[in-house]
C-alpha cells in the first residue's frame, strides 16, 4: 500500500494548510464544554464553513490519501472536532450514502454536509447493549407510517439533534437478527421524550429516549423492512472503522505533549514512564497504519471499511485509555483536578471500550468473521 503524497495530493495539502491558517484565527470563542446548544451552534458553524471551502464532503467523496491528509491537518493546526455533526457526518450519511434512495440521498445528506441539521444514534436499549439484535422497541405498519414505542438509551445528541438513526423491530416472530428495520426519525415528531444522561465528566452527549406512538414515515425506511441488521452493519463498519481516524491523530499529538511536560516536571526521568510512552508512540503509529489500510479497503471495494473495522476500534479503545492513564502519571496528584488538561479526557476514554460495541463483541467479531472460528453456545 503507498499511501504517499502525489502531486496532487501535494496541492491538497498545501492549499488546505494556506486555508487554515486563515480561517482559524477568524472563530468565535470555543462554547462551554456542558453547553450543547453552544456547542452544536458552534459545531454547526464551523461545518459551514468547511461546506463553503469545499471540504464539507471529505469524508465521503475524496481519495484515501486526501481524507487522511484533511485529518492530519485539521487536527495540527487545532481547528474544531466534527463534534455534534459525529453521527451525521460518521454514521448515518455514510450509510444513507451507501444504502439510500436517490431521494433520501437527495433530502438527507445536504443538510449535513451544510451543517444545517444534526444527527443522533437511537440504537441501544437498557435490556439490548452489546447484544443490539435483541431490541424490543417496535414498529407496527399503519398505512404509510410506522407507529414506534419503546425506549432507547445512551442516544448520542439526542437533545440536540434534528433526526435520529434508528432501529426498530418489525417482525418478532422470526431469528432476532432478521425482524429489524433501520429509520430515519425526525426528532419533533410528537411522542419522543429525551432525558439526557449527565456523564462521569457532567456533560450530556447522551440522553434517555421515550417514543409513544410515534409516527415514522415508511419513506423515511433506509433500506427493506426486516433488512436493517445488515444495514446496522453498515453502520457499524463506518463507526468503527473510520469515524475514530481522526481521534488517532489527536492522541499521536497528546502523546508528543505528554513527553514534553514530562521532561519538565521530572517524571522524565523515570525509566518505567519512558519505556511505556515509547510502546505508545510505537502502538500509536501502528494505528495509524491500520487506519491507512481500513481506509484504502473501503475505497478499493466501494464501499465500508469492513471487518478490519473491528480490528482497529478493538485495539485503539484500550491504547486510549492506556494513554490518559499515562497522562495521569505525568500530572501526578494533578490527575485530580478537573480543570487541568487531559484529566475530563481521561474519564471519557473510560467509555470507549463500549461505545460502538464492547472489546467483548469486538473479539467476537475477530474470531468469527476473521479467524474463522466457531460461534460460541
Amino acid at each position: 500500500m503507498d499511501l504517499a503524497d502525489g502531486a496532487g495530493e501535494e496541492e491538497f495539502r498545501a492549499r488546505l494548510r494556506e486555508w487554515l491558517a486563515g480561517v482559524l484565527p477568524t472563530l468565535p470563542p470555543k462554547p462551554d464544554p456542558l453547553d450543547w446548544p453552544g456547542r452544536r451552534a458552534y459545531d454547526c458553524g464551523w461545518q459551514r464553513r468547511l461546506y463553503d471551502a469545499g471540504y464539507a464532503d471529505v469524508h465521503w467523496d475524496a481519495s484515501p490519501t486526501q481524507r487522511l491528509i484533511f485529518l492530519e491537518e485539521t487536527e495540527r493546526a487545532g481547528a474544531p472536532y466534527v463534534g455534534a455533526n459525529f453521527v451525521g457526518l460518521l454514521h448515518a450519511g455514510p450509510t444513507i450514502a451507501a444504502e439510500g434512495t436517490p431521494e433520501q440521498r437527495e433530502r438527507w445528506l445536504p443538510p449535513v454536509l451544510r451543517g444545517d441539521e444534526v444527527w443522533c444514534q437511537g440504537f441501544s436499549e437498557p435490556d439490548a447493549g452489546s447484544d443490539l439484535a435483541s431490541l424490543r422497541t417496535r414498529a407496527v405498519r399503519d398505512g404509510d407510517a410506522y407507529v414506534v414505542s419503546g425506549s432507547k438509551i445512551w442516544t448520542s445528541h439526542a437533545e440536540v439533534a434534528d433526526w435520529c438513526e434508528l432501529l426498530v423491530r418489525t417482525d418478532g416472530s422470526g431469528p432476532k437478527h432478521r425482524g429489524i428495520t433501520w429509520l430515519a426519525m425526525p426528532m419533533d415528531a410528537p411522542g419522543i421524550t429525551v432525558r439526557p444522561l449527565r456523564t462521569l465528566a457532567g456533560s450530556t452527549e447522551f440522553a434517555e429516549m421515550f417514543l409513544d406512538e410515534v409516527r415514522v414515515p415508511v419513506a423515511n425506511r433506509v433500506g427493506e423492512e426486516n433488512d436493517g441488521w445488515r444495514v446496522t452493519m453498515v453502520t457499524l463498519s463506518f463507526e468503527r472503522g473510520t469515524a475514530f481516524v481522526g481521534e488517532v491523530v489527536a492522541c499521536r499529538r497528546v502523546l508528543g505533549e505528554l513527553a514534553s511536560a514530562a521532561r519538565k516536571n521530572g517524571r522524565w526521568d523515570d525509566a518505567v514512564l519512558r519505556r511505556r510512552l515509547g510502546r505508545l508512540s510505537a502502538e500509536f503509529r501502528a494505528l495509524w497504519r491500520l487506519t491507512q489500510w481500513n481506509v484504502s479497503e473501503a475505497e478499493a471495494g466501494g464501499g465500508g471499511p469492513g471487518v478490519g473495522g473491528s480490528v482497529f476500534k478493538l485495539r485503539y479503545s484500550h491504547a486510549r485509555q492506556e494513554l490518559y492513564e499515562a497522562a495521569a502519571e505525568v500530572l501526578g496528584p494533578d490527575a485530580l483536578d478537573l480543570g487541568r488538561d487531559w484529566t475530563l479526557d481521561r474519564l471519557s476514554s473510560l467509555s470507549y471500550t463500549i461505545a460502538a460495541g464492547t472489546s467483548q463483541i469486538q473479539r467476537n467479531i475477530v474470531a468469527e468473521r476473521i479467524l474463522g472460528l466457531p460461534k460460541g453456545r
